[in-house]
């Protein structure tokens, strides 16, 4: 693969190309994409160092069962759901093996993205770390739908093939969710009690959608591991 040639092909040319031996084009598909993977893995499992093991676990797996993708989704689907997979499977993991509660300051910190701190308003901040600390106290399912439908912006129906689920599951995980979340969401908006505004996009209960995360997204770590955090998007 000549210099360049990857921004020229699609994702699915790109993996063609891994299967057939190329030794770049993984390379190339893992600089697209690792930022939004690393995005919702760092904000499905609340943490740095499980969300870069998780990342880590689904590109070798992508790199392994390259030879298995037919082409009935995205190549971008295909990746998230090999990456939400790992998180949940390291989250049962954890759970398991947790004799203790996570210290609720270590996880802020673990969640917060180091550069947000110094770029946005510090009452923003503030607020962007109860959110993410209200996040991590739902069930790992509803998490992963809610980051994905309304952290990453996914529809419904998107958020559904990638976890392998019905949308009406999807669906329901959001609401239940979205429910808990309700008195935090409401202080975020700095909005009276009543949660039937008008606002929200597509696929979502005005009021009560999750708000994005705000601030450049957090590259995960750097250092020779390239796979566990940072890179290009798409």
């Amino acid at each position: 693969m000549g210099s360049g040639s990857g921004q020229e092909l699609g994702d699915a040319d790109l993996l063609a190309r891994h299967v057939a031996g190329d030794p770049d084009a993984f390379g190339e598909l893992v600089r697209r994409h690792r930022d939004r993977l690393w995005a919702v893995a760092l904000r499905t499992l609340g943490d740095r160092e499980e969300a870069a093991d998780a990342v880590q676990d689904a590109l070798v797996s992508a790199f392994r069962a390259a030879h298995t993708f037919r082409g009935q989704s995205a190549v971008t689907t295909w990746l998230h759901r090999i990456t939400v997979n790992a998180c949940l499977d390291r989250a049962r993991k954890a759970a398991s093996r947790r004799t203790a509660p996570l210290n609720d300051t270590e996880r802020l910190e673990q969640l917060l993205e180091p550069h947000e701190s110094a770029e946005e308003p510090a009452e923003r901040h503030d607020l962007h770390r109860q959110l993410l600390a209200a996040l991590a106290t739902l069930p790992t399912d509803q998490r992963a739908a809610l980051v994905l439908v309304d952290m990453q912006g996914y529809a419904v129906a998107e958020a559904a093939e990638i976890l392998g689920v019905p949308t009406g599951t999807v669906k329901s995980r959001c609401a239940r969710g979205r429910a808990r979340l309700a008195p935090v969401l409401t202080h975020l908006r700095g909005d009276p009690v009543d949660n039937t505004g008008t606002g929200g996009g597509r696929n979502r209960t005005p009021g009560t959608s999750v708000p994005p995360a705000s601030g450049p997204t957090d590259p995960g770590p750097s250092g020779p591991a390239a796979v566990k955090g940072g890179g290009g998007r798409a």
